[in-house]
């Protein structure tokens, strides 16, 4: 049987996501073919062995059985590592360098990758230079006027997820407040335009002997954003978007371009905006390793293309 070590938690503001992204997993793992191991990372980075099969909850550490002291030879007593975890340390590349070092394969998109879709100037960056379109945007410093800029506009700290640290503002007052905020999680900033009538549009990549591309995902909000509470709280319906042949085509193409050129692996979801009132698309942003919980859009877009959730975590892990 492969051996397989499968982590959740760290030390980031997606922890409470992973615990729930996890509870997915170990519920779709094939134990016939996986011998897995269940290591939570507390906030203060300590890893802890999960003694037996259970429920993953903010109290996790009350089932686990030891602390891993030497991680390293941990990790190379395991045949492959699903590091569920989002956000920073687990999207970032860090871990994925770890991993490296151990020569051990794992999971999702290599260190270099990583890194680069974590930070969306950086993918913002590279983007631009292939001609993928995106919402004009500038990048916060504090020679910025507030007063000349054209609002509403949404501001984002450049290394955070599920939405967490954006703001939208309508004036100069909610700018600086917005600043503020997004201040807390990255010292980087992006201002956006604020696209006021639009589809949040979501595609699903798994990379397999071939790359799968799934059918196009659409959230259905309060016309605002798509924010923390939407994702992971109120549970919105996501579904199978309505969108014609062409902009499902133009979806597609862009996502298959993306993937490739920011050098992933294994799976990512891919999401963009749609301005209703002008016709235009615009990639939003790149997830290297999506939500896994019971209403994540990854998964549930990936059963949508014919392939169920134990084959899903089976393709994922049989590397």
């Amino acid at each position: 049987m492969k051996k397989v070590l499968i982590l959740f938690g760290g030390n980031s503001y997606e922890h409470e996501v992973s615990c729930k992204s996890v509870n997915f997993v170990i519920d779709n793992i094939d134990e016939n073919i996986f011998d897995y191991k269940l290591v939570g990372i507390d906030f203060d980075n300590t890893w802890y062995e999960i003694k037996e099969k259970c429920i993953i909850d903010n109290n996790w550490k009350n089932n686990s059985t030891k602390k891993v002291h030497n991680i390293i030879e941990y990790i190379k007593s395991f045949d492959i590592v699903f590091p569920l975890i989002h956000g920073n340390t687990g999207e970032d590349g860090k871990l994925q360098s770890l991993f490296e070092l151990c020569e051990v394969k794992y999971v999702g998109c290599d260190s270099y990758s990583s890194l680069v879709c974590y930070d969306k100037l950086l993918t913002k960056l590279i983007l631009e230079k292939y001609s993928i379109p995106q919402v004009p945007y500038t990048i916060y410093n504090n020679d910025i006027n507030f007063n000349d800029l054209e609002y509403p506009v949404i501001i984002k700290p450049c290394k955070c997820g599920s939405s967490i640290g954006i703001s939208v503002a309508n004036n100069k007052n909610e700018m600086k407040k917005a600043i503020k905020l997004a201040l807390k999680y990255d010292k980087n900033i992006i201002i956006e335009k604020f696209i006021k009538n639009n589809r949040e549009l979501e595609c699903a990549i798994l990379d397999t002997k071939k790359l799968i591309i799934s059918d196009i995902g659409e959230i259905s909000n309060d016309g605002t954003w798509y924010d923390y509470d939407s994702k992971y709280t109120l549970k919105k319906d996501t579904f199978i978007s309505d969108i014609d042949d062409k902009l499902k085509l133009e979806i597609q193409t862009y996502c298959k371009k993306i993937f490739k050129i920011l050098g992933c692996k294994d799976l990512s979801r891919i999401d963009f905006l749609y301005d209703t009132d002008n016709k235009r698309l615009y990639f939003n942003e790149i997830n290297t390793m999506p939500g896994f919980t019971e209403i994540s859009m990854y998964p549930k877009l990936i059963k949508n293309s014919g392939i169920d959730f134990k084959k899903l975590i089976l393709w994922l892990l049989d590397q």
